[in-house]
């Protein structure tokens, strides 16, 4: 998979710019699946789910997608992957939302999707915070809110580096460069802390910072 790791979505130039080269086509040609299952474990999560959907929440659904389609992981235990895997090996891209990091990482698990990641060479992951920390090997414990069965802040570990989202984001008075310099310090692997103007492109292995805001790397 090619990955664009992202704060709050396409929300500049620069970071759309890398999601239409990690596509390889335009926007309007590219058919995506959009993830919001994460937004379920927070207050209100069904009218989150609802707004991230519409294109309300943050730009990810409504960019001028050829097709688009909802994956909820909740559901799919309980149905044949027939009526899913092919859907997402056709799609060309799939954009997870944010939310509950823990959560998430647990229905990836329980649905069958982490297991699909491996084989999906072509498909484009765009992850919006918690969407983009369940790639981590680790969220830390300050990102803790839903206890998975076992406890625990393991992720899927797709990526070799951790995320400190929603950098100095109004209103969130302890996310600031101080308290990710802290977190950090508690993480054993490279860090980044990214604001919503940033995101993380991986292709092949390759990490690249792409930005129009304020990020840094520790650890590194």
């Amino acid at each position: 998979m090619k990955l664009l790791l992202t704060d709050s979505g396409i929300k500049n130039t620069s970071i759309r710019d890398a999601l239409v080269d990690l596509l390889g086509k335009p926007i309007a040609e590219s058919g995506a699946l959009l993830v919001p299952t994460a937004l379920h474990a927070l207050k209100g999560g069904a009218v989150l789910a609802a707004r991230a959907i519409s294109g309300d929440l943050a730009p990810m659904a409504q960019l001028g997608w050829k097709s688009l389609g909802v994956l909820e992981l909740t559901a799919l235990p309980s149905v044949g992957e027939e009526l899913w895997v092919p859907m997402v090996r056709e799609a060309d891209v799939l954009l997870v939302e944010g939310g509950d990091p823990m959560f998430l990482c647990h229905w990836m698990r329980e649905s069958g999707l982490a297991d699909l990641f491996p084989t999906l060479d072509n498909t484009v992951y765009v992850g919006l915070s918690a969407g983009s920390m369940v790639m981590t090997p680790r969220i830390g414990e300050d990102f803790v809110r839903w206890s998975p069965p076992g406890g625990g802040d393991t992720t899927l570990g797709v990526v070799d580096f951790a995320i400190f989202p929603h950098l100095d984001y109004p209103g969130m008075d302890s996310n600031t460069m101080a308290h990710a310099e802290k977190w950090a310090a508690t993480m054993p692997i490279p860090a980044y802390a990214i604001d919503c103007e940033t995101a993380i492109k991986v292709t092949d292995g390759r990490v690249e910072v792409v930005s129009e805001g304020q990020w840094k790397l520790f650890n590194g």
